[in-house]
C-alpha cells in the first residue's frame, strides 16, 4: 500500500479556501466589513469609494456584454419570430410575478399591521430629506419611459448604459446578420463572439477586486446606520423579510412546476454572486457573472440575453413587496385607514411605478410619493418615515429581484424551448463542473465516482488459486506475490 498522505492541518485548509474561493473572501470581506462599521464609524464613511468604484467598472460591462449576447444569441438560433416569443413571453411572466408580489405585500401588512400604534404627527416629519433622498428626481410617465426605452444615437445608448436602448439596438443588428446571412457579413459574426470573450475575460479581472467592494460596502453601510435601527423599526423589517421569504419560496415551486429544477441548488450554484449582491445591495455589480453561469446551466443565449437585462428594468419583485408593505406602513403610522378601493388603487399605480424605478436615484421614495399622491389620504411628508430604513431593505430587495429575474430566465426558456433540462440538472446537481473560463463545463469522470466502490467489491471476493508460472531465469509479468 502506498503511504498515506497525511491531510493539511486547519490553517492550511482555511489559508487555502480564502486564495481559491470567492465565496469564502467575500463573506470575510462582509464579516469584516460589520466589525470596522460598528467600532470605526468615523472611518468607515471614508470607505465609501470602494464600493462605489467596483459597481462603476461591473457597469462598464454591463452595456457591451448585453448586446454581444444578444447579438450572438439571435444569429446563432437563426430564427427572429423566435426571438419575440420569448420577448412577448418574458413579459407576461414579469407582469404575473410584480403583480403576485404587490398583492402579497398588500396582505402581509393588512395582517401584521407593522405601522399600527405609531401615532405619528405629519407635520413633525422633514419632507425636505425626501427630495435630498431622491435628488429632485421623478418618475417617468409611461408614454416617457416607452419613448426613453428607443435609442436617438447608436454610441449613445452605450454611453449612457440604457439597458433597454441597447437591447433594442443588439435586436436590429441580430435581425440585419440574419437578413444578410453568413455570406455578405462573415467576419462580422465571429469578431462580436470575441468581443464577448474578451470582455467576460475583463469580467473575471473586476470580480477579483469584488471582496474590496463589499467591505468597503458594508463597513458605510453599518457605520451610517448603525445597529440600532432595526431595533426602532424591527416589526417592519422583518414583515418585509418573512413576506420575501415567502414569494421566493412560491418562485421555487413555481421554478419546479415549470422546469423540474431546484431553486435552493440554484442558489448554491450562485452563492458568490448571490453574497457580493448583498454585500454591494447591487444586482448589477453580478450581471455578468449571472449572465454567464445561467448560459452554461443551459439556458439558451437569447434567452439569457434578452430575458435577464430586460428584467431588471421590467421585474423589480422585491421593490413591488418593499413598496406595497412601504405604502400601507406610512398609512397605518399616520393613522389613515385605506379601504379596499383605495388599496386596489395603490396595486395598479404601483404596477406602473414600479416598471419606471431602475437606475433612478431614490425612486422607491418617488414611487412611494407617487402613490400617496394619488390616493389623496396620505400626506406626501409621511415617505420621510421610512428614510430610516430604507438601506436596511436593499438586502431583501436585491435576494428577490435576482431570484424573480433567474427564475423568469429558466422558465421562459422552458416555455420556448431553449433550455437543456439535462444539463440544467447536471450542472445544478454538482455533476458538471462550471468553469467560467472555458466555453463548456466539464463532466466529472463517473468512473471517479464508482471507483471506491468497485475496489471495495473486488476485496470481498475470495482469492481464486493462481497459476505461477515456473521461473527461468527471466522475470515474468504474471508474477503475483
Amino acid at each position: 500500500m502506498p503511504p498515506s498522505v497525511p491531510s493539511p492541518s486547519l490553517p492550511r485548509r482555511v489559508a487555502r479556501m480564502l486564495r481559491t474561493s470567492l465565496f469564502a473572501q467575500v463573506a470575510c470581506a462582509l464579516v469584516l466589513g460589520i466589525v470596522v462599521g460598528k467600532l470605526w464609524p468615523g472611518f468607515a464613511a471614508d470607505l465609501q469609494p470602494l464600493g462605489d468604484g467596483f459597481i462603476r467598472l461591473i457597469k462598464t460591462i454591463i452595456s457591451p456584454l448585453v448586446f454581444c449576447v444578444v447579438v450572438v444569441g439571435i444569429a446563432k438560433a437563426g430564427d427572429l419570430k423566435a426571438f419575440g416569443r420569448i420577448g412577448l413571453k418574458a413579459l407576461i411572466w414579469f407582469e404575473v410575478a410584480s403583480t403576485l408580489a404587490l398583492v402579497i405585500g398588500l396582505l402581509a401588512a393588512n395582517v401584521v399591521q407593522p405601522g399600527s400604534g405609531m401615532n405619528v404627527d405629519p407635520s413633525t416629519l422633514d419632507a425636505s430629506a425626501v427630495d435630498a433622498k431622491t435628488g429632485g428626481g421623478h418618475l417617468p410617465s409611461t408614454t416617457q419611459f416607452v419613448l426613453e426605452a428607443i435609442p436617438t444615437s447608436f454610441i449613445g445608448a452605450f454611453a449612457e448604459n440604457s439597458l433597454l436602448q441597447v437591447l433594442i439596438l443588439a435586436c436590429l443588428v441580430g435581425a440585419a446578420l440574419l437578413h444578410l446571412g453568413h455570406t455578405k457579413v462573415p467576419k462580422v459574426l465571429p469578431a462580436i463572439e470575441q468581443a464577448q470573450e474578451i470582455i467576460f475575460a475583463i469580467v473575471g479581472f473586476v470580480m477579483r477586486l469584488a471582496p474590496i467592494a463589499v467591505f468597503g460596502a458594508m463597513a458605510v453601510l453599518i457605520g451610517n446606520y448603525g445597529l440600532g435601527v432595526i431595533e426602532t423599526y424591527g416589526k417592519l423589517i422583518i414583515l418585509c423579510y418573512a413576506a420575501a421569504a415567502l414569494f421566493i419560496a412560491l418562485l421555487a415551486i413555481a421554478l419546479k412546476v415549470v422546469t423540474g429544477l431546484s431553486l435552493w441548488k440554484f442558489l448554491r450554484y450562485i452563492r458568490e454572486e448571490m453574497l457580493l449582491a448583498l454585500g454591494t445591495a447591487s444586482t448589477e455589480s453580478v450581471l455578468p457573472r449571472v449572465m454567464q453561469k445561467l448560459r452554461k446551466a443551459g439556458a439558451r443565449d437569447d434567452a439569457v440575453g434578452l430575458v435577464l437585462p430586460t428584467g431588471y428594468s421590467f421585474n423589480l419583485d422585491g421593490a413591488s413587496l418593499y413598496l406595497s408593505i412601504g405604502t400601507l406602513f406610512i398609512a397605518q403610522a399616520v393613522g389613515v385607514d385605506l379601504s379596499l378601493s383605495q388599496q386596489i388603487t395603490v396595486i395598479l399605480v404601483l404596477m406602473l411605478t414600479s416598471k419606471g424605478m431602475a437606475g433612478i436615484p431614490g425612486s422607491a421614495f418617488l414611487a412611494l410619493s407617487a402613490t400617496a399622491s394619488s390616493l389623496g389620504a396620505i400626506p406626501a411628508g409621511a415617505v420621510a418615515l421610512l428614510l430610516g430604513v430604507d438601506r436596511i431593505m436593499d438586502s431583501m430587495r436585491v435576494v428577490t429581484n435576482l431570484l424573480g429575474n433567474c427564475v423568469a430566465v429558466f422558465a421562459v426558456s422552458r416555455w420556448e424551448g431553449a433550455l437543456d433540462r439535462e444539463r440544467a440538472k447536471k450542472v445544478l446537481d454538482g455533476e458538471m463542473v462550471v468553469h467560467l473560463d472555458d466555453d463548456e463545463p466539464e463532466a466529472e469522470p463517473a468512473k471517479e465516482k464508482a471507483e471506491p466502490a468497485k475496489e471495495k467489491a473486488e476485496l470481498k471476493k475470495p482469492e481464486e488459486p493462481v497459476a505461477v508460472p515456473v521461473q527461468t531465469g527471466k522475470e515474468t509479468a504474471s508474477e503475483t506475490g
